[in-house]
């Protein structure tokens, strides 16, 4: 290999670090849906009761469905706002993902969080006049020994055409774990490119 082949590449150098890097940390989600059961609340908390997990979809696996085990969680207390009109809770409380042993689901906790920012609920007018809540938060922890990067939690409810008044049911929820996980394949092209590029510095130096 000639000296200026040798010198574009150290060129290129973090370039190319830069770009194995970000390849070699997958951006890997799994998807936990909810539906049913009864959200209550009341300046203190709010918090479901019988929400079933339903489905579990992984970015590279085939969906898994059915009664499956239970979402639920617990938020902190009224910071603004109310129950009726929309309301932003303190940053406290949990999330809690059980699975129940069926349809290959380990039977036990599969994601314990707790949430991380301020909580919030939103009252959405629909055009039939009907109301939608809709909870949104976001929570952080470990799924295994995998470190999470945020969880966004959504669970929506519809009210009719009256407001929430502390206890309805649950139209349905999702929780979305994403984390960064080195995939083996791109760590070993990694590892190889940087091998390359140390032996040709090497040969450039000498």
């Amino acid at each position: 290999m000639s000296p200026r082949t040798l010198r574009i590449i150290v060129r290129f150098v973090p370039l190319l670090f830069a770009f194995l890097a970000q390849a070699a940390l997958a951006d890997q989600s799994t998807d936990f849906a909810n539906i049913g059961g009864a959200l209550s609340g009341s300046n203190a908390a709010l918090s479901p009761t019988g929400s079933k997990l339903d489905l579990i979809a992984t970015f590279f696996g085939t969906p898994v469905v059915g009664h499956l085990g239970t979402v639920s969680f617990s938020t902190g207390g009224l910071v603004s706002g109310s129950l009726q009109m929309g309301r932003t809770s303190a940053g406290e409380g949990s999330l809690t993902i059980n699975g129940n042993g069926k349809n290959r689901v380990i039977d036990g906790v599969l994601f314990l969080g707790a949430f991380t920012g301020p909580v919030s609920w939103t009252l959405t007018t629909l055009a039939n006049g009907t109301h939608n809540y809709t909870l949104t938060a976001v929570v952080t922890e470990t799924m295994g020994s995998t470190p999470v990067r945020g969880v966004s939690v959504q669970l929506t409810i519809n009210t009719g055409k009256g407001f929430f008044n502390g206890s309805n049911t649950i139209a349905g929820g999702d929780a979305r774990v994403v984390s960064f996980v080195p995939e083996p394949s791109t760590l070993a092209m990694l590892s190889t490119g940087l091998l390359a590029i140390a032996g040709g510095r090497r040969r450039l130096i000498g």
